[in-house]
């Protein structure tokens, strides 16, 4: 069942003030959406707000821990300010999205694809800035996942062969994607695009909408540069074709 910021705004209220919190801060029942065995899923506010004019559409696995922080950092500061729900949704969907060096190696592999281009930008940075009205991001499964504590990864357990993993993605994501126009989908990484070639094996989502190719673009990713010379000739004509057929 999806989640919103409604049914958590007293417990983030109860939290101090301050830019990064603790595992211990975070991982509390009062924030816990569902559990089964070593799997915990916790809430996040950062995947409510939707952008339905977004030409480009960057999809990851699930928030982190890192990204969980920041996101409610976000609401408690906004709370206090006194902005309404809507205005702090969207205040933690800019703060959040792929946030930290994650999301600075993802803008140096899209300008490397000269994706700024076909948008009329001049750095793909303009796509977190002032022209996010061009951007849409969201996860998988919208909120944070831990395995045994740590962030879920997307490969242990498997997440097509995990029924409450699976879920998600038919009941949600597919959801979300529904509510957009004809999107360019950028997938983080082969655990997300073989996620989204099984939806659209499912006739659930379009394949030529997806980039194939793409590298999760994490630090920990010790292959990213390599996964992406080796693609990013096909995905620069992936890019081309999609914008030729949007012209």
């Amino acid at each position: 069942m999806k989640q919103h910021l409604e049914d958590y705004i007293e417990v983030i209220k109860q939290l101090p003030l301050k830019k990064k919190y603790t595992k211990d801060e975070l991982l509390i029942p009062e924030l816990l959406v569902e559990k089964y065995g070593d799997i915990e899923i916790y809430y996040a506010p950062h995947n409510e707000y939707l952008n339905p004019k977004a030409k480009i559409f960057i999809v990851g696995i699930t928030p982190g821990f890192e990204q969980m922080s920041t996101a409610i950092a976000e609401a408690r500061i906004r709370i206090e300010e006194g902005l309404s729900l809507d205005e702090i949704k969207y205040h933690c969907k800019v703060a959040g999205r792929f946030s930290g060096s994650l999301r600075q190696n993802l803008l140096a592999l899209l300008n490397r694809l000269n994706l700024n281009d076909y948008l009329g930008l001049k750095d793909a940075n303009e796509l977190f800035n002032e022209h996010d009205d061009l951007l849409h991001t969201v996860s998988l499964i919208p909120y944070p996942v831990f395995v045994k504590g740590k962030n879920y990864t997307g490969h242990t357990p498997k997440l097509l062969k995990t029924p409450i993993l699976l879920r998600y993605i038919t009941d949600h994501f597919v959801d979300e994607l529904s509510k957009l126009d004809d999107v360019l989908i950028i997938p983080l990484g082969k655990g997300v695009e073989e996620v989204l070639l099984y939806l659209a094996n499912q006739n659930l989502i379009n394949e030529h909408q997806i980039l194939k190719g793409f590298p999760h673009p994490s630090g920990a990713n010790a292959h990213r540069f390599k996964q992406f010379e080796e693609h990013q000739e096909s995905m620069k004509l992936q890019i081309e074709y999609w914008f030729k057929k949007e012209n």
